[in-house]
């Protein structure tokens, strides 16, 4: 079974940032919150009793790409966000991420999430 769902979510490179310490927490609180609350939602239940593996494909959209390093670090946030709304630690061999990353049209940013199990 796959779910695929599409986060309202912007997702930066976390290695080239020059930031104040606080904006980074904000903004890293409120990726793993969004993708937690919306894979948490009653409809994906099914998700949280599933035992098996999972596949999990991350994919950024945005406006320019990302080498594959920052990409994966750019995802960071989202893929706790994720595991907790799973109830699985992101460090488990339960889980397979992949990142992939695709050219949005101007301004668009987003986050599409396939979960695969």
């Amino acid at each position: 079974m796959t779910i695929t769902v599409t986060l309202p979510i912007r997702t930066e490179s976390e290695a080239n940032l020059r930031e104040h310490w606080a904006k980074k927490s904000r903004r890293a609180k409120g990726q793993r919150e969004i993708a937690r609350m919306i894979l948490g939602q009653p409809q994906y239940a099914a998700l949280r009793k599933h035992t098996g593996r999972f596949e999990i494909t991350i994919t950024r959209i945005g406006a320019r790409s990302l080498d594959p390093d920052n990409l994966a670090n750019s995802s960071k946030h989202v893929q706790d966000g994720i595991a907790d709304a799973l109830g699985i630690d992101d460090g488990s061999s339960r889980i397979m991420w992949t990142y992939a990353q695709e050219k949005g049209k101007p301004k668009e940013h987003a986050v599409r999430v396939e979960i695969k199990y």
